[in-house]
């Protein structure tokens, strides 16, 4: 039999022979891992789910508000108020070229009919290009705004998808015709159900768009509530609003430094704070899995330890018969690696099996859903690794260093 061989028929005895000690090698290393893959993973999908709940006001935008300016300027006091209308905004589309997009948006409470049910609900008149900043996203057989709409004021309304599903029912909303404050508009698109945790104006599941141009006709309003935008990066969002903020300083004269005059809300800063915040998170989580872990590897070395106490009269006569250190070492260290490999698999299967029966719990709007994805895995694996060298070296070595007679008289 080959020197492997040997090796693999002595650990299945040693096994077969100390269950109990079998067992509570492997279950500190199952236990371990378990803790390592399940942290890293509810960190994850606590990252993700939170992520995409800040995403569903819009992916990194930037929201302004024409306000009071609050600073006097060439003469003119402080407490005037800045208006804007689409002039302003083809303005700045024109003269900061940093913006990737940007759409300006009309916003009141109007009286909504449909057959004998009629609801209170703010309505926004906004531009094709808001519905990509601002994840409108469709259910299928659905749209969005589209430019031919805008060109030609055409009375077509989105519908948020819980409003829709209250003066609707179980019917499908698209292709057919509600009243917006006393005109026909034709339903072409529902929201597709999305996380959203934060808004200006209100959850966009309750809400209607309709063209900005629709809008101005049927309300009669000039002047816009509020406009959006961003620029090509998240990380120039900073410098784009300081020129939007001069360029419009220039234009109606106020202080470009006048805070107050344009408010503004630039949402990367929330995901850059939570990005930061969950980092520090999920190294903390990693370091109580590795922690656990560790603990977990000391309790194998205390008994592979023991082993080797207990075995020590057979490696003093394998010794006398011609066993090398190389050899003794190699077989404690084989079966150490052996116990942590299979406990660090089943720790692994344990973890995946949780990760997929846990959406089922009901929790995953609170906690999202926990993603053990392949770097997670084998980052585990390496720790694993490690552990059980370590945890298999040392009394190993002991074990290849005792003297032959001495140990055959143990």
């Amino acid at each position: 039999m080959t020197g492997f061989g040997s090796f693999f028929m002595q650990l299945v005895r040693d096994v077969w022979t100390q269950k109990l000690r079998t067992f509570l090698t492997a279950f500190g290393i199952v236990w371990g891992t378990v803790a390592v893959s399940l942290l890293l993973a509810f960190g994850q999908g606590l990252y993700i789910h939170q992520t995409r709940s800040f995403a569903g006001l819009g992916d990194r935008i930037v929201i302004a508000w024409p306000s009071r300016t609050s600073l006097p300027f060439e003469g003119l006091g402080k407490g005037r108020r800045i208006r804007l209308d689409e002039s302003d905004i083809d303005f700045l589309r024109a003269q900061v070229p940093a913006i990737k997009a940007i759409s300006s948006e009309y916003a009141e409470g109007l009286q909504v009919r449909f057959g004998d049910r009629t609801r209170s609900v703010d309505i926004s008149g906004v531009t094709p290009v808001f519905g990509v900043m601002r994840n409108l996203i469709p259910t299928e057989g659905g749209r969005f705004i589209n430019p031919v709409d805008m060109d030609q004021r055409r009375r077509v309304v989105f519908v948020g998808n819980e409003i829709a599903e209250d003066l609707f029912g179980e019917s499908d909303p698209v292709g057919q015709t509600l009243f917006i404050h006393g005109s026909p508009f034709q339903v072409v698109g529902v929201l597709l159900a999305k996380d959203q945790d934060s808004s200006y104006s209100g959850r966009d599941h309750s809400m209607m768009f309709i063209p900005g141009s629709t809008y101005r006709a049927l309300t009669g309003q000039r002047y816009i509530n509020l406009f959006i935008f961003k620029a090509a990066t998240p990380d120039l969002n900073a410098a784009l609003t300081r020129d939007v903020t001069a360029a419009l300083g220039g234009r109606k004269r106020f202080d470009p430094t006048d805070t107050q005059a344009v408010q503004v809300w630039d949402t990367t800063e929330m995901f850059v704070f939570f990005d930061a915040f969950m980092l520090g998170f999920n190294v903390f989580l990693g370091l109580m899995g590795v922690l656990t872990l560790v603990v977990g590897g000391i309790g194998v070395s205390n008994i592979m330890n023991v082993v080797v106490e207990e075995r020590t009269r057979e490696i003093g006569i394998k010794m006398a018969l011609g066993a090398r250190s190389r050899v003794i070492l190699s077989q404690f260290m084989l079966e150490t690696m052996v116990l942590t490999g299979v406990g660090g698999a089943i720790g692994l299967a344990i973890s995946y099996g949780l990760v997929a029966i846990f959406p089922h719990f009901g929790l995953s709007e609170f906690l999202g859903n926990p993603v053990l994805e392949p770097q997670t895995a084998f980052l585990t694996a390496g720790l694993l690794g490690v552990v059980g060298f370590l945890a298999g070296f040392f009394p190993a070595r002991d074990a290849a260093g005792l003297d032959p007679v001495t140990a055959m008289k143990a």
